[in-house]
């Protein structure tokens, strides 16, 4: 009885302590800070493809002069100036996870000059045509955001330990695409693999809040709207392997891709920074042409019409030519590897849409927008290696419940293809540049 009483009298001091409720209103307005940031995010990168767009009408011809010369500018800053933003951000939340709370190798990964030097910067690539995205720079601000609410409400050390970083990188990918189950997802399968039970409250409160502030904000939305599509239970199903391995080829392919690229490029980029983002930028541009568009910005408009047109399509019609996948998948590496930052999300779902689009011939007897899901699925997995995330992503983005089994299934195959190809994960191999024990070419991180 005696016991009871004072867990009574312990759970009312708790309820009024001063020091309880200041942690918990900074948690609460950070995790509604992601929100915004996350939206206000996404209204400025469609921006940056509209301003890309206009400049294009304008003059075909003008990406040939001012992509590269814009790229070489944007690679000589990131690199001299603010190396922590390069890249998709996941590398950089997934080191300060490994790092001591009072490492000072956080604080500049995580710092607030860096998350708003990522948004300005990714802003300034998507205006220039670059293949990036903005998924992986919100999970990066999220983090950051987070981060710097837990040294401002002086939090208990465990939960600036790890929990906070989580908290925002979910909640920050759950903002960005109205994915909140693959927001929690994400943070248990690629930030830390390692999840620590006690940190499950504090992403599952961070991912809800910011969600609901993407909702008040923008409403309740489908990233790539509502796809109505199915895999009929006959000889359809031989799309799943064959999607899974091409896929997942593709996928590895191009993670194995960037890990080398970063080594063997990146004294380049720190020798010529300048001259390297010229050359970058000149190769995106001339994609870009060739490609008549299809290579520029995330490729969101592209893959959601894509899926819109192939639920329409019949069967067998391809709705890509077999060189897009291709021009796409090199514009996203030649954009990653410039260091410039930006992120792999949605250019790899695009990239697998087009490669679905291009499939479809191989397969007549399988719906179309079936083959662009299911070849969406494959490669993101096989870039990512995390197939639970992909098929939660895939499946949240286009409101579709009737794919799931197959969605796993491909998700699965792509991911033990692309572990055959590149056997150590991207972001986490990325994410060793910035580790204590590469501390001195922390500047030097892709």
């Amino acid at each position: 009885m005696n016991e009871i009483l004072i867990g009574l009298k312990r759970s009312k001091r708790n309820l009024l302590s001063p020091l309880l409720w200041r942690v918990r209103i900074v948690f609460w307005l950070a995790s509604i800070i992601v929100g915004v940031s996350a939206v206000a995010f996404a209204l400025t990168a469609d921006f940056a493809q509209h301003l890309h767009d206009r400049l294009l009408l304008d003059s075909t011809w003008l990406s040939l002069v001012a992509t590269p010369l814009g790229l070489g500018a944007l690679v000589w800053l990131t690199e001299r100036w603010i190396p922590a933003a390069a890249g998709s951000g996941v590398p950089q939340a997934i080191a300060s996870l490994q790092v001591g709370t009072g490492d000072p190798l956080r604080r500049r990964l995580l710092s607030p000059v860096v998350a708003l030097a990522k948004m300005a910067l990714t802003f300034v690539g998507l205006v220039l045509g670059a293949s990036i995205g903005r998924e992986g720079p919100t999970i990066h601000v999220g983090a950051a955001v987070m981060h710097l609410a837990g040294r401002i409400g002086r939090f208990p050390a465990h939960y600036l330990e790890k929990g906070l970083i989580l908290a925002g990188g979910a909640a920050g990918l759950s903002a960005a695409f109205n994915t909140p189950l693959a927001g929690i997802v994400f943070a248990i399968e690629e930030l830390h693999r390692d999840y620590e039970e006690g940190t499950s409250g504090l992403v599952l409160l961070s991912v809800i809040l910011a969600g609901l502030t993407s909702l008040f904000l923008v409403g309740d939305y489908s990233y790539f709207g509502a796809i109505d599509t199915s895999l009929p239970q006959d000889a359809s199903w031989l799309a799943v392997p064959v999607c899974g391995v091409i896929g997942g080829l593709a996928g590895g392919l191009f993670s194995w891709s960037i890990q080398v690229g970063s080594r063997r490029l990146g004294p380049v980029r720190r020798a010529r920074p300048l001259l390297f983002g010229i050359g970058c930028g000149l190769i995106i541009a001339v994609l870009g042409l060739v490609s008549d568009g299809h290579t520029y910005g995330t490729g969101y408009e592209q893959a959601k019409t894509l899926l819109a047109e192939g639920m329409s399509a019949s069967a067998g019609n391809a709705l890509s030519a077999p060189l897009v996948p291709v021009e796409k998948f090199i514009a996203t590496a030649v954009s990653y590897l410039s260091g410039i930052p930006g992120g792999l999300f949605s250019p790899s779902l695009a990239t697998g849409a087009e490669l679905g689009g291009a499939l479809t011939h191989l397969l007549p007897f399988v719906p179309v927008s079936t083959i662009i899901l299911l070849s969406m699925a494959a490669y993101f997995s096989g870039v990512v290696q995390t197939p639970i995330t992909t098929f939660v992503v895939v499946m949240e983005m286009t409101d579709n419940n009737g794919l799931v089994v197959p969605l796993m299934a491909t998700s699965m195959i792509a991911f033990g293809v692309s572990r055959a190809i590149c056997p150590y994960p991207i972001y986490h191999a990325l994410a060793k540049a910035f580790l204590p024990e590469t501390r001195g070419t922390a500047r030097q991180a892709p």
